[in-house]
């Protein structure tokens, strides 16, 4: 049998809340939205590129934003340690270019698990909370990563949403 990307329930719209709360519901809604992108799709049809020479494709997308999540959240809110899953020093852009022998389904599975170890990194702070970005030397808040990133996924959301349509013609709802 061949795998498919899983269906997903997608969260419901916060209307009414406190900042944080509304903050974080907009961002699950925005990683819902890359996540139901790529739903029905065997692990071929998520490496498909946009059009050459870009890398560009669903699984690259769901790759980087893993690596995103970790930098901004874990990495710089949190000051934890840990590295990069896709991205290194020598393949900056791995999470793109490595797509074709990559596992599409530890892929993926490696991209939620990473969401909710972010959220538990920076669960005790307050979007208060800052730090020294380490390569501009500006302060940054939390509050900020979190506008950030969904602004990101925006974006991104957009560029998944022409990936889909050019691989089986779906388009948004």
């Amino acid at each position: 049998m061949t795998w498919t990307a899983p269906e997903l329930a997608r969260p419901s719209h916060l209307l009414v809340g406190d900042e944080r709360s509304m903050v974080r519901a907009m961002l699950d809604q925005q990683r819902a939205i890359l996540l139901w992108k790529c739903r029905g799709l065997t692990a071929e049809q998520l490496v498909i590129r946009s059009v050459e020479p870009s890398s560009l494709s669903l699984l690259g997308l769901v790759r980087h934003m893993t690596d995103v999540e970790r930098a901004w959240f874990r990495v710089r809110a949190a000051q934890q340690e840990v590295r990069f899953e896709y991205s290194t020093e020598q393949n900056q852009d791995g999470e793109f270019d490595d797509v074709d022998t990559a596992d599409a389904a530890r892929d993926i599975a490696l991209y939620r698990n990473e969401i909710e170890l972010c959220e538990a990194a920076v669960a005790p702070l307050t979007l208060d909370h800052s730090f020294i970005h380490p390569r501009t030397g500006r302060e940054i808040s939390l509050r900020w990563i979190y506008l950030h990133m969904i602004e990101e996924y925006a974006r991104h959301n957009g560029h998944a949403d022409l990936l889909r349509e050019r691989i089986d013609g779906e388009t948004g709802e």
